[in-house]
């Protein structure tokens, strides 16, 4: 009769342990978001070299990454959290050389500073660059197909950290 009500204080423990660790946690890893709304503003394309379009395909890619990881409503303006800032560097350059002297690989790094600001948590405000590269064949040009899926990976990678430093705290 003891080990009966010994086995069901067991279960009842080991059962209120698993629940009450889970509370402040989501599948995202954001845990608790103590806002409602968020916004990005337009991100300008401020590096030396200028390639048109990946300003506005990087503000999208973070609008719908926050979008789809969290229960946020996108705003316009008056954004309990602001992502705000500017591509800063678009740069490629040779990383690799053959036996001739000759580039054999290139790499195309782009740099996006960053300003976020949580109008209900100021400590959790920052202003970080974030950075992340595409290797490809030298004898390639960055154009079309190759330049989409760079942009993509690139873009991917950036908006993720975005998300982990601002929202996941990883």
């Amino acid at each position: 009769m003891n080990a009966m009500k010994y086995l069901k204080f067991l279960l009842i423990i080991v059962v209120v342990t698993c629940f009450s660790g889970c509370s402040v946690y989501n599948f995202t890893g954001t845990g608790k978001i103590d806002a409602n709304t968020f916004q990005v503003n337009y991100f300008q394309n401020n590096a030396p070299i200028v390639e048109p379009g990946i300003e506005r395909e990087f503000t999208q890619k973070l609008q719908n990454l926050i979008q789809n990881q969290t229960n946020l409503s996108l705003v316009s303006s008056g954004g309990d959290l602001v992502y705000e800032g500017e591509i800063v560097d678009f740069r490629k350059m040779p990383t690799t050389a053959t036996a001739d002297i000759r580039a054999a690989q290139t790499k195309l790094t782009i740099v996006v500073n960053v300003r976020f600001t949580n109008k209900r948590k100021e400590s959790d405000d920052f202003e970080k660059r974030f950075s992340f590269f595409y290797d490809y064949p030298a004898n390639e040009q960055l154009s079309g197909a190759l330049l989409n899926d760079a942009l993509t990976q690139i873009f991917d990678r950036i908006t993720q950290d975005i998300f982990s430093e601002s929202l996941a705290k990883w």
